[in-house]
């Protein structure tokens, strides 16, 4: 009973850890298994058993480790199934020929070069009883591998999926899972028979299975999906009977000579590919796999990493031998393969770093080779940091190389060209960038309001505008079924049609074609907005507010973090309800961020012939008037006599600003305040404030926070009216 509690402590431990150090690599842009991985490294020898040896053998003592070891192998089994279950044969649809010649080309150079390295590992990080064919085999497949679902996770991730690179890189992955997986199979064989000739009847038997899972299973399984189709539900009684159908395969595979692994990846290869069944499937399944079983692998795989064994400089350099031969093979056979199907530099480049990515894959085949005694503790620790930094190293050189300004440009249905309007200057010169305004809806079914203001504020059919609204969908898992691609697409296109729907409903129709939707994967909403401004050269973003699960502070959580980060002018709305604009107060404090405020209120001034401001100051006894910016001057001093006159200063006395401006608020429909202590509302995300004036304030509230020059939201309008007035008069 002692040593079952002690094993639940640890599972505890590892759970907790992995989501822990996961969620801090993902933080920094990497994949959550990295963290995983990293976090099952810090468990043993390498780490926790260096700084706290005594309490690490208390916590993680021998007589545990065979139940980790059982835990981790169901894990891969299931893990396994759901590789072959997402398998799609899509993807082996898709530029077949390039990808069959880049793939096996990608595989061939780093197995080559991994043989040629295995001359010189041999006598050093071997031993006798291990052949050397047996050796070379194993060195040349772990050289090889490429890691599909983390592969499938980084080019999700960075919306991939739809562009040329995405779809080769998917399709060569695929190709080189098919084919690394066998050539480890004959490995395997050849590691439990001594030799080739040994290892013949192993590879017939497996052959002979395969055929029979791609035909006779087949049948079978296509049976279950029609009942599927007819009952549209996955009770657990043919739930139990596909886990049945898993473990079944599993040990068959194990019989025959190769591995466990083998016959649950091909249980879920040979599933027919009914997106429904394949969808409910996965996700009865992953949730438990990948939550809890594979955390206990990392956690049995670091306890057998000991980078301690790496005591000697030559250890080292032999460690960054093997490093280099790995990222160097991989590279260079899919560069060399792609630029010869005529694929360009950069597109290449990027599919040879996307192609380096070995992840959790390359960690099960080191595992199975330490388990057969083929590699030693030594050359395993060497292998495990190979795989941490290859795949490390693929989401930032993956963007150096390709960075996502081009990514819109790849894709291989090109999104509608939305650049469709021009105006020209009184000097007659073209303006053709138009005034655009980045809108994030997190929910469309409630954020209407958010986008008719931003339509209000960008068009006025004197200047070219759009109105992008923007929706980030965010995957929380690693390598789950909804990180697919194909369930990517599937959100993104249910996404996109909720967005076309809200704006059906804008008023005035004619404003609809301005409005341009933009649907992206996302794993930090705050930074890919920021990513997305710059690459559309937004001159504002404005957001809904809403208010934060874990802070008091009104600005905080996301609308904190694009307050904070973004290089962009940004307005955050409080919708309190109505749609009328006839009427709006600016209360001017004379700051940068309440000059945004008051330019903003021109341009809806300007955009609407009925529209009236007050532009209000609260001045405390004895001060002086606050005076405009002399660039806010200088553009009120352009405005044509007809907008100028449905601006009304009013000056009012008081040591109780925010009263004032509540007070003045319940006879107008908006309320634009730039982010000032004057108004209860700081910038910071962290800042101790009140936040009156957002709660009480009578009408809807627009917060703003300035970051670039005013002009950019003035001036080809201002220069518009002028010269429209001139035009007049003459």
């Amino acid at each position: 009973m002692h040593t079952v509690i002690l094993v639940l402590v640890e599972v505890l431990i590892v759970i907790a850890l992995s989501r822990l150090v996961g969620l801090a690599f993902k933080s920094i842009k990497q994949p959550l298994v990295i963290g995983e991985i990293v976090a099952g490294i810090m468990l043993g020898p390498s780490l926790f058993g260096l700084l706290a040896p005594n309490v690490a053998a208390s916590i993680f003592p021998p007589e545990t480790v065979p139940f980790l070891h059982v835990l981790s192998q169901v894990g891969l089994i299931f893990f396994m199934f759901l590789i072959g279950l997402e398998l799609n044969p899509k993807y082996l649809s898709s530029q077949l020929d390039v990808a069959i010649l880049t793939s096996h080309t990608s595989i061939l150079v780093p197995f080559s070069l991994g043989t040629l390295l295995s001359l010189l590992l041999y006598p050093l990080v071997s031993n006798a009883s291990v052949s050397f064919t047996a050796f070379a085999l194993f060195l040349g497949a772990a050289m090889s591998i490429t890691a599909f679902p983390v592969l499938a996770r980084i080019i999700t991730e960075n919306n991939l999926q739809g562009t040329r690179l995405g779809t080769l890189a998917l399709t060569c992955a695929a190709v080189d899972d098919v084919t690394a997986w066998c050539l480890l199979a004959v490995a395997i064989a050849v590691a439990r028979t001594g030799n080739i000739i040994g290892a013949l009847p192993t590879i017939v038997e497996s052959l002979v299975y395969i055929g029979f899972m791609l035909t006779v299973g087949r049948w079978f399984l296509q049976r279950l999906a029609t009942h599927y189709r007819r009952t549209r539900r996955l009770s657990q009684l043919l739930l139990a009977g596909i886990y049945i159908a898993v473990v079944a395969s599993a040990l068959i595979t194990e019989l025959i000579g190769i591995h466990l692994i083998f016959g649950a990846f091909l249980l879920g290869a040979a599933m027919p590919k009914n997106a429904d069944l394949v969808r409910e499937l996965a996700v009865k399944t992953e949730d438990f796999v990948l939550i809890f079983l594979l955390p206990i692998f990392f956690a049995y795989s670091g306890l057998r990493t000991q980078i301690g064994l790496l005591n000697r400089p030559e250890l080292w350099l032999l460690c960054a031998a093997v490093l280099a031969v790995a990222i160097a093979g991989k590279y260079i056979g899919t560069y060399a393969a792609a630029r010869f199907n005529g694929i360009s530099k950069r597109e290449a480049s990027a599919l040879g770093w996307l192609m380096n990515t070995r992840g959790l894959t390359e960690l099960i085949v080191l595992n199975i080779g330490l388990e057969l005694g083929v590699i030693s503790p030594l050359l395993f620790t060497m292998l495990v940091i190979m795989a941490l930094v290859t795949t490390f190293m693929t989401s930032p050189l993956l963007e150096w190389t390709y960075p996502k300004k081009l990514i819109k440009l790849d894709v291989v249905e090109p999104a509608p060209e939305t650049h469709t309007s021009f105006t020209t200057t009184t000097t007659g010169e073209v303006y053709v960038r138009p005034y655009r305004i980045l809108v994030p809806v997190a929910n469309p079914s409630t954020q209407k309001g958010l986008l008719q203001l931003a339509v209000a504020l960008a068009l006025n059919y004197r200047q070219p505008a759009i109105v992008n609204p923007l929706s980030l969908i965010e995957l929380e898992e690693n390598y789950g079924f909804e990180n697919t691609p194909d369930e990517a697409e599937r959100f993104i296109l249910q996404r996109r049609q909720q967005l076309e729907e809200l704006i059906s409903t804008l008023e005035p129709p004619s404003t609809q074609p301005f409005v341009h939707p933009i649907v992206q994967i996302s794993s930090n909403v705050a930074r890919q907005t920021a990513e997305i401004a710059k690459i559309e050269s937004a001159d504002l973003i404005l957001v809904g507010w809403h208010r934060p699960a874990f802070s008091k502070n009104r600005l905080g959580g996301r609308v904190g973090q694009i307050l904070s980060t973004v290089p962009v002018d940004v307005a955050v709305f409080v919708d309190k309800g109505g749609d009328r604009l006839e009427s709006l107060l600016v209360p001017y404090s004379a700051n940068i961020h309440d000059d945004l405020a008051l330019t903003l209120a021109l341009r809806l001034l300007i955009n609407h012939d009925t529209c009236t401001l007050q532009i209000l100051q609260v001045l405390q006894e004895h001060q002086a008037q606050d005076e405009l910016s002399y660039e806010l001057h200088t553009m009120i001093k352009q405005l044509p006599a007809s907008v100028r006159d449905r601006i009304n200063i009013n000056i009012i006395r008081s040591s109780e600003p925010i009263p004032a401006v509540i007070t003045a608020s319940e006879s107008v429909d908006l309320t634009i305040a730039g982010t000032s202590r004057a108004w209860g509302i700081e910038r910071q995300t962290l800042g101790r404030y009140t936040d009156a004036l957002a709660i009480q304030c009578r009408s809807s509230l627009l917060i703003t926070r300035r970051y670039s020059q005013l002009t950019s939201h003035l001036t080809s309008a201002l220069a518009d009216l002028s010269h429209q007035e001139s035009t007049i008069k003459h």
